[in-house]
């Protein structure tokens, strides 16, 4: 995603870190020899004469850097420059993913190296849409790809959704991992039972950051005023409920073992659940067998036979819950705070992924004083000159082509939903990146034609009073997080006020 936070502060002005033609036909992002043109189309594209392709991508985050690694590993001309909403790169990489997985984060390394060739450049603390606008950028580059992700979540669309003490997991999980917009969030947790709303990763990402030992959360980048919150919470059960059946579950067994072994805590799963189960997934896929499995397993262990670290009087507890619609939150007394949800239970018609659940008419009421929405992100529209599905909450396209204005592309959950971990939008982004090597070859985009590409944008935000962040801005401010995470025996301490971040570079 672009990011979402705080607005920089305004005014003065600084002198870009300008993106400037290639060493020829490789550098620091690991740049091959293009592939996808002839010899003498090289030969054309580096000759002064020629006009070379400025290409630029809106987002950051994985979509945005991948789709730029692509172009600039397979066109030895292009010239790629990225736009950020936030002064600091990486999207989902930084904010959405768990703090307790760095191993995920490494891909950093290799936008890192994108990020430092010479034929791309960064520009953060730019919002597309206001301080520029998509049509000023088709007027600076050749060809434009929005990767800026999905910006918001789902809403439940039940009574008592607003109430106090009901969060949805992207304001929660950006609340613990440094979102700008997130860091007052402030979540009540003086409740021992929360609720969590959804079967997917993110849901066992939320349960396990809620029950985790501190010891083992002080070692990661969690923020301070999250282990703060944390150390003083009285949560000790987390239930994940969900719609559908436990075929169903959208969760992968890697994070599903890490809830089962999580040292303080046990697995509360009704045997019940899963009568009839293991014929059934006899000929599922090989990843949904072995989750399935792990699942009927947990729940049949007797306590003597728990995996080691999970004692069977362990002062923590997390479970599932199956065949179960949120109807309504329920507010305390005085009407201000959630104290339970009220489930209608349901029956599922049809089988597999697209097996439907059906409520039965019976309801059940579970008490608990934090909820969680986790029920999916959603793309918003960027600029009205875009087009925009809402209803799908995309943007309409063809392999990334944007239906109806060419030379305008997309890539990553804006382009698709937001569905799949990293290696789906690394494929999806190189599907897009591989439409605009297309029509480069092609000649759909008019390379013929000079394109000022960030000089032009730069003459647009230095009028707008705005000032962009540049690649070697982030590497002060990253430097920055690391020495106080040192400080504080962590790997990073991350700073989550955009205008602390601006004052740290000298904006």
């Amino acid at each position: 995603m672009a990011g979402a936070g705080g607005r920089a502060p305004r005014g003065g002005w600084w002198r870009a870190g300008r993106a400037v033609a290639g060493r020829g036909l490789s550098d620091p992002c690991g740049i091959a020899s293009p592939v996808s043109l002839s010899p003498a189309g090289v030969r054309r594209w580096l000759s002064s004469a020629a006009p070379l392709p400025r290409l630029c991508v809106v987002g950051s985050g994985p979509a945005g850097f991948y789709t730029a690694q692509h172009i600039l590993k397979h066109h030895g001309g292009a010239r790629v420059d990225i736009y950020e909403k936030l002064p600091v790169p990486f999207g989902l990489v930084r904010f959405g993913v768990a703090p307790d997985h760095p191993e995920v984060k490494n891909v950093i390394n290799s936008f890192t190296q994108t990020a430092r060739s010479e034929r791309c450049a960064y520009y953060g603390n730019v919002t597309v849409g206001r301080d520029v606008t998509v049509a000023e950028l088709r007027q600076a580059y050749h060809a434009v790809v929005l990767s800026y992700g999905a910006e918001d979540n789902r809403v439940l669309g039940i009574p008592g959704e607003n109430l106090s003490g009901v969060y949805s997991a992207r304001a929660f999980v950006g609340w613990y991992n440094g979102l700008p917009e997130n860091r007052d969030l402030k979540p009540d947790l003086s409740c021992e039972t929360a609720l969590i709303l959804g079967h997917g990763n993110v849901a066992l990402d939320i349960a396990r950051i809620l029950l985790s030992p501190l010891h083992l959360l002080r070692q990661t980048d969690i923020t301070e005023g999250s282990l703060a919150a944390l150390a003083c919470s009285k949560v000790k059960r987390v239930w994940m409920v969900g719609r559908r059946g436990p075929l169903q579950v959208a969760f992968t067994i890697k994070e599903l073992r890490e809830m089962i072994n999580l040292p303080g805590t046990r697995p509360v799963l009704n045997p019940a659940d899963f009568t009839g189960l293991e014929n059934a997934v006899k000929d599922a896929p090989r990843p949904r067998k072995r989750l399935t499995e792990l699942m009927i397993k947990t729940a049949l262990e007797k306590p003597g036979e728990k995996a080691v670290g999970v004692q069977a009087g362990a002062p923590r507890e997390w479970g599932l819950k199956f065949q179960r619609s949120p109807q309504a939150v329920l507010p305390t007394t005085d009407g201000r705070r959630a104290r339970g949800v009220r489930l209608a239970l349901t029956h599922l018609e049809g089988s597999g992924d697209s097996a439907k659940a059906i409520p039965t008419g019976d309801v059940e009421e579970l008490e608990c004083g934090l909820v969680l929405s986790s029920i999916g992100y959603r793309s918003l529209p960027l600029d009205p000159a875009v087009p925009f599905d809402t209803q799908c909450g995309v943007i309409p396209n063809s392999s990334g082509r944007v239906e109806g204005v060419p030379g305008l592309y997309c890539s990553g959950w804006v382009k698709r939903g937001p569905t799949g971990v990293i290696i789906t939008t690394m494929n999806d982004s190189f599907d897009t990146a591989q439409s605009v090597l297309e029509d480069l070859q092609a000649g759909v985009l008019d390379v013929a034609t000079s394109r000022e590409g960030f000089g032009a944008v730069e003459s647009i935000l230095c009028s707008r009073g705005v000032r962009p962040v540049s690649f070697s801005d982030w590497e002060k401010i990253d430097a920055a997080e690391v020495a106080r995470g040192k400080a504080a025996g962590k790997p990073r301490e991350k700073i989550v006020d955009p205008q602390e971040m601006l004052q740290l570079i000298g904006h």
